[in-house]
């Protein structure tokens, strides 16, 4: 369970620094739209999501099991922070996070690590497409400029009110929305070393401000950003606030356990490398901790992050450590130009950050599975999006268990009761 970073150190030199400082920079330009983006779709104030980047990337990088593991706030996270926030408001948010550290820290030390493999594939890429579809329809208010007064959690309820909202539809937003989109897609085809996001994002939100459009900014909604850290303190705790928080704190530990390890397993096979899965749920732990006492989010490692930091030449964990620092000079010395980055830019990255989560390319093999395969997809996938998280990815453990054990033929147990 050692640290990654304390196998690469002792021959750390100035060649490695050189190409993990460029790394770390150029994932912190596409962490920062990003991490902006999805503390807004979760419902809380953006400058959490910049909060959550710089404390739990750090700490992630400094304490996991990977070489190249860059973590922060993800999009998985937004399903189950808005509806926490919606529910028990943002400090309630901030103790499940502190929770689920808690207990990432417990999973970590008792090498729960490699119970991974016992989630059916199926029902990762069930919950991963609905949560995918779920970011996708949030951001249609922004991206189409529309005006509500709040937005239900509820995905049909949702639709209802973004329908209804139809004729409040701006085309300033739309096309703002349209033309970050296309950038995004260029920049990512063309030049795929650059840090895409964030140009595509600054050339539309400089459009409006040039040109004086009516679309919402960072700033005109949000007010100014801070230009420092808040100061760490401890959650309210309370008996009662525990029990009801508990459900969601056991999610957002699945998901940050779930997606690290899948996102280190990713970066093993782009890097011939092989992570430490026990180190990484426990850096999780360490990191959700941190980022709760700093008022932050739920943070995991993060597979678009952690792809663009190999792309760029990361070595070892001090490219995330890197990453994570850049963010906070950002926060210290730009946070005046980060409000001026325009709503609907933002949401036509996330809806795109959507449609690469869901991994289309993958669609057409689905349907060559097994049929049980595609049922469990399916289920997942709709449970998502119509019921709740917790419910989908329960019932689709436990039906992929079965379905596993049925193929498997088991012989009947010839466990007894013990004497009590």
């Amino acid at each position: 369970m050692k640290p990654e970073i304390l196998a690469t150190l002792p021959g750390y030199t100035r060649t490695l620094l050189l190409k993990d400082a460029i790394a770390g920079v150029t994932v912190a330009m596409v962490a920062l739209p990003l991490s902006l983006a999805i503390a807004i779709a979760s419902g809380a104030d953006p400058s959490k999501g910049l909060v959550t980047a710089i404390v739990a990337g750090f700490l992630i990088s400094l304490l996991g099991g990977s070489r190249v593991q860059i973590g922060g706030p993800t999009g998985a996270f937004i399903v189950v922070v808005f509806s926490v926030i919606a529910e028990h408001g943002y400090d309630g948010l901030v103790m499940a996070t502190f929770m689920a550290g808690l207990i990432l820290l417990a999973a970590g030390y008792f090498r729960a690590g490699s119970l991974i493999r016992l989630i059916p594939e199926p029902v990762i890429n069930g919950f991963t497409i609905g949560i995918a579809i779920i970011i996708a329809t949030s951001q249609l208010k922004d991206f189409l400029g529309l005006s509500v007064a709040a937005v239900p959690a509820e995905f049909l309820a949702k639709i209802e009110v973004l329908w209804s909202a139809g004729p409040t539809f701006s085309a300033a937003s739309a096309l703002i929305g349209l033309a970050t989109m296309v950038l995004i897609v260029l920049f990512r085809r063309m030049a795929p070393k650059l840090p895409g996001l964030i140009v595509a994002v600054a050339c539309t939100s400089a459009v409006v401000a040039l040109a004086d459009l009516p679309v919402d900014t960072i700033g005109s909604r949000f007010g100014a950003l801070p230009r420092s850290l808040p100061w760490p303190g401890l959650p309210q705790i309370s008996l009662a606030r525990l029990g009801d928080l508990l459900p969601s704190a056991i999610v957002i530990a699945f998901l940050a356990g779930v997606e690290s390890l899948l996102s280190a397993m990713v970066a093993d096979r782009m890097t011939a490398g092989k992570h430490r899965p026990n180190a990484e749920l426990l850096a999780q732990g360490a990191a959700n901790i941190g980022s709760s006492l700093f008022g932050g989010m739920p943070a995991t490692g993060a597979i678009a992050r952690t792809a663009t930091n190999i792309r760029a030449g990361g070595q070892t964990p001090v490219a995330g450590m890197i990453h994570a620092l850049t963010v906070l000079i950002v926060m210290f010395c730009a946070s005046g130009l980060v409000g001026f980055l325009a709503m609907p830019a933002l949401a036509g990255l996330l809806i795109i950050t959507a449609w690469n989560m869901s991994e289309p390319h993958k669609w057409r093999g689905y349907f060559a599975e097994r049929g049980s395969d595609i049922f469990l997809l399916a289920l997942t996938m709709l449970l998502t999006v119509l019921a709740d998280l917790t419910v989908a990815i329960a019932t689709g453990v436990a039906l992929g268990l079965a379905f596993r054990l049925k193929r498997r033929n088991a012989e009947a147990s010839d466990w007894s009761e013990p004497d009590r």
